[in-house]
């Protein structure tokens, strides 16, 4: 028996941490299990060999021989993927990829979404902007769906854009050039300039609904046959790393952690939320260790069997 840990990068394709011990055991074959996208994070491809290029391996493994995995790229090349994942407005993304998925004749009956990092955020908006093919069901590993408040330093000092970014969006987030330029931007919650975020965020405050009530995102996310929030209780990149699991700071400052059930979004139930988790639908689920560290062998049983298998 072996044991490959999982570490995606936050930032950089450059920045995963693997270690290389393999686990190996036997598995039973599940053909005919429903497609599966995938969406990368921040800095990522969608076919890094060291990333997701390795989960692709391990799910074609685990659910069949004629398993289907598509892992969104946005872009012609691995580096336009990644450029696009700091330098391209998300709504394009999404549009980008609602065009890969409603065009891909092998989804059309449906398939199960992992989105990582930001791409959790950006898999539940094709969720509620796409509903055609329907997705089954969505798993964000360590998506910020109340947005971030602070980005680490970069500690790696190869990477040119991330320090950058880190120093405009504390200074000037809202500002229309940079949520028309910067990713990250679009989903930078100020708890302290509420009505700022509302206003100027080009993404996160649509899909959270937090403008108006848009009733076609809440009825499609609805559809969902499960929503698993996968939260890494050591997380140090995701500022607070409780909004993977749907909560964030209490409005007007950024110490306190508003849980999920305690806030507007989930008593007004703008998103459906509240009658996903009544319906014993919406899961949350903790992993120890830094952000997407995770276990092929915890990945397996908590991930594959109990949602991807037919």
């Amino acid at each position: 028996m072996f044991k490959t840990m999982y570490r995606i990068g936050f930032f950089s394709h450059n920045f995963i941490s693997i270690s290389l011990t393999i686990l190996i055991y036997a598995n039973q074959i599940n053909a005919g299990s429903p497609p599966v996208v995938l969406w990368h994070g921040m800095g990522d491809s969608c076919c890094n060999p060291l990333s997701l290029g390795r989960i692709i391996k391990v799910l074609q493994k685990n659910l069949g021989i004629d398993s289907y995995v598509k892992s969104i790229q946005i872009g012609k090349s691995f580096e336009q993927d990644v450029k696009n994942s700091f330098f391209m407005n998300i709504n394009l993304q999404v549009e980008d990829a609602c065009k890969q998925i409603s065009t891909d004749q092998k989804l059309t009956n449906g398939y199960n979404a992992i989105g990582f990092s930001q791409g959790a955020q950006f898999l539940r908006a094709v969720a509620q902007r796409c509903p055609y093919p329907p997705m089954l069901n969505l798993i964000s590993m360590g998506g910020q769906h109340q947005g971030v408040f602070g980005m680490p330093r970069c500690i790696y000092s190869s990477h040119k854009w991330c320090e950058y970014i880190r120093l405009v969006l504390n200074k000037e987030a809202y500002a229309k050039w940079v949520q028309d330029l910067l990713v990250q931007a679009e989903y930078w919650h100020d708890p302290i300039k509420e009505l700022d975020y509302i206003k100027g965020s080009n993404f996160l405050a649509d899909i959270n609904n937090e403008r108006f009530i848009n009733t076609n995102y809440r009825e499609n996310l609805l559809k969902l046959k499960n929503f698993i929030l996968v939260m890494f209780t050591n997380d140090t990149m995701v500022i607070p790393k409780e909004s993977e699991w749907f909560a964030f700071y209490s409005p007007g400052q950024d110490k306190e952690i508003l849980p999920l059930e305690q806030s507007v979004l989930y008593l007004t139930d703008r998103l459906g939320l509240k009658v996903l988790e009544e319906s014993e639908r919406l899961h949350f689920l903790s992993v120890p260790g830094n952000h997407l560290q995770f276990s092929e062998e915890w990945f397996l049983n908590e991930i594959v069997n109990k949602y991807l298998k037919k």
